[in-house]
Order: structure tokens, then C-alpha cells, then sequence
């Protein structure tokens, strides 16, 4: 069974999006055709929109699914109009918060994704700019980095980075174990002043060399016995040095930022 699912914003549909597929994924066995439909910021867009939903009903004959964040109760009438099961991710906390408060919404579209403080703004595009300029090994200097992620060649550590920039405003650097880092069986010298900063990250043997295949086939980089070495070298360092680690394998990048944070203990919000 495939269900068709809607998520309808005025502003990007982010946050429709990321709580949609959150929800979705409660349910095993179905199957979802999703589609963000952002900025339904005037009836001719709602009007759109509504004619695509139903459109979608028509073609497979099972009621669409809306996840809708779109403010202006007028639109979201509108996008009501088409019969779909519509799923209002604000209705429930509104009233609640107006009484609690006892002030009422200001209905303003993209508060949460556009540049109302252009102070988070900055610093995330400053937090982004460090994890680029830092990424594997460039940079040898550390000093004002907010922690440092260590690993073998594809764990995962620059995507880890960039997601800490890009939500939390971190300064994230991140550091190759090469080959001969892990002969040596020690922390390689430019890392030893940060250790207290230091974050590693492991991943299945098996998972490496199929990531590390992609990028170089053929190569011994990608050989299951290369990635086992490199694996068993790296989790010897990290645990005679004392460093946190934490197994990709199996878990989004959206949790792994989390529990690093966690660990390392950085109380840090989403900008």
C-alpha cells in the first residue's frame, strides 16, 4: 500500500517536512510518496497547491495525506477544501500557548527558517566557514575549534561536522587517521593539546569498505581487510587514550550530533 503525503508550508517546508517523516516513520508497511510543496503563501498558490492534492486522490484513488504548516487559516481552508486528511502541526499548541500567555499569535509567515536574528544567522555561516576550512586535517590549528572529531578515512566525520555548523552554530574540526597515524599507536602530536576536545567516530568494517569502494573501486583503500586494520587500530587509540567514541554505522547524522554533544557535554539549542 503506497499513500500519497503532502507537506504544505508558507515559508521552506522544513519543519513540515522534518516532523511529517518523523511521524511517518511510526508506521511499517506503508509505503509514502511524499512531496514538499513550500512558500502556499497566497490563494493562487493554496488554489495550486489544492489542485495537485486532488489530482493526486484521482490518480490513485486513496485519500492524500497533508502535513501543514501554513498560518493563514484562509489558505489552509483552502488546502482543507480538497478532502485530504489534513494533519495542522500548529493547531494543537496555538490556543494552549494564547491562554497560557495571554497573548495572541502574530500570524507571520518564515519565523522559523528566515533571518529574524542575524546574529544565529552569522554565526552559523561562521560555524560552517571553520568546518570547511578545518575539514581533514587542513588546518592544523585547533585553538578555537569547540571540538574535534578523530577517525579513519569515511566515518563520517565531515558530514557530522557540517550538520553541527549548519544547526548549532559549533566550530567543528575534524582529523584523518592515515595509515601511518595508526602504526604509530599513539595520538598524532597536532592533537595532543585538544584532547579534551577530541570526539571519535568507528563504523562496521564491512560498511567502510562498501563506502570506500564507491569512491576508489579496486583500490586497496577499499579492501575489507585495509578497513578492518584501520578499525581495530583506531579503537585501540581511542580507548588507551581516553577518548569518547561513537559507532556510525547504523545511526543518522542527526544523532550523532546529538549524542556528541551529549557527551562531550555542550549544551547548545538549534539556531
Amino acid at each position: 500500500m503506497q499513500r500519497t503525503v503532502f507537506f504544505v508550508s508558507d515559508s521552506t517546508g522544513i519543519t513540515a517536512e522534518t516532523i511529517g517523516h518523523s511521524i511517518l516513520t511510526q508506521f511499517d508497511g506503508v509505503s509514502f510518496d511524499t512531496h514538499r510543496l513550500p512558500f502556499v503563501d497566497d490563494t493562487e498558490k493554496a488554489n495550486a497547491a489544492a489542485t495537485r492534492i486532488k489530482s493526486a486522490w484521482a490518480r490513485s484513488g486513496l485519500r492524500p495525506i497533508v502535513v501543514n504548516t501554513v498560518v493563514d487559516a484562509a489558505l489552509s481552508e483552502i488546502i482543507a477544501g480538497t478532502g485530504a486528511l489534513m494533519l495542522d502541526v500548529f493547531a494543537p499548541f496555538i490556543g494552549p500557548l494564547e491562554t497560557e500567555l495571554g497573548v495572541r499569535r502574530h500570524k507571520l509567515v518564515n519565523r522559523a527558517h528566515g533571518l529574524v536574528d542575524f546574529a544565529k544567522y552569522e554565526a552559523r555561516i561562521n560555524a560552517t566557514n571553520y568546518a570547511l576550512a578545518h575539514d581533514d586535517g587542513l588546518d592544523p590549528g585547533y585553538k578555537d575549534a569547540d571540538l574535534v572529531l578523530v577517525g579513519v578515512s569515511r566515518s563520517g566525520k565531515t558530514p557530522t561536522c557540517l550538520y553541527m555548523a549548519l544547526h548549532f552554530g559549533l566550530r567543528a574540526a575534524n582529523y584523518p587517521l592515515t595509515p601511518d597515524d595508526l602504526e604509530l599507536s599513539e595520538l598524532p602530536r597536532r592533537l595532543r593539546a585538544h584532547r579534551q576536545r577530541l570526539f571519535g567516530l568507528t563504523i562496521a568494517p564491512e560498511r567502510l569498505a562498501q563506502i570506500r569502494a564507491e569512491r576508489r573501486p579496486g583500490s586497496r583503500y577499499a579492501e575489507p581487510e585495509q578497513c578492518r586494520w584501520e578499525l581495530a587500530q583506531a579503537d585501540r587509540l581511542f580507548r588507551s587514550e581516553g577518548i569518547p567514541v561513537l559507532n556510525t554505522t547504523h545511526t543518522s547524522i542527526e544523532e550523532i550530533g546529538s549524542k556528541i554533544l551529549a557527551q562531550l557535554g555542550i549544551e547548545r539549542h538549534l539556531l
